[in-house]
């Protein structure tokens, strides 16, 4: 992602900076995509599987970024306190 464009990304709801998911954190959310354990904020199951995303620096939310787009959307986003073992450190 251009850096240009991430320094101006936040979250649309807290205002918080956003930075690309590490690898650990992107295999993570995949995993439980796959288990059907994630929902987004809008309270619906996140079906597909990320090949990419942002979360913000305070790593509360996390977006997907499709074909090189954010998806900054705030009930698209996905609150990462529903997962026990989301990696500690990016």
């Amino acid at each position: 992602m251009d850096k240009r464009l991430l320094d101006i990304l936040c979250c649309p709801v807290s205002k918080t900076p956003v930075r690309p998911l590490s690898t650990s954190e992107l295999s993570t959310l995949n995993r439980a995509i796959d288990a059907g354990q994630v929902l987004n904020v809008a309270g619906s199951t996140v079906q597909n599987r990320l090949t990419e995303g942002l979360i913000t620096v305070d790593r509360k939310v996390i977006y997907r970024i499709e074909d090189g787009i954010p998806m900054m959307l705030p009930e698209e986003g996905i609150g990462t306190t529903q997962f026990t073992d989301f990696p500690a450190t990016a």
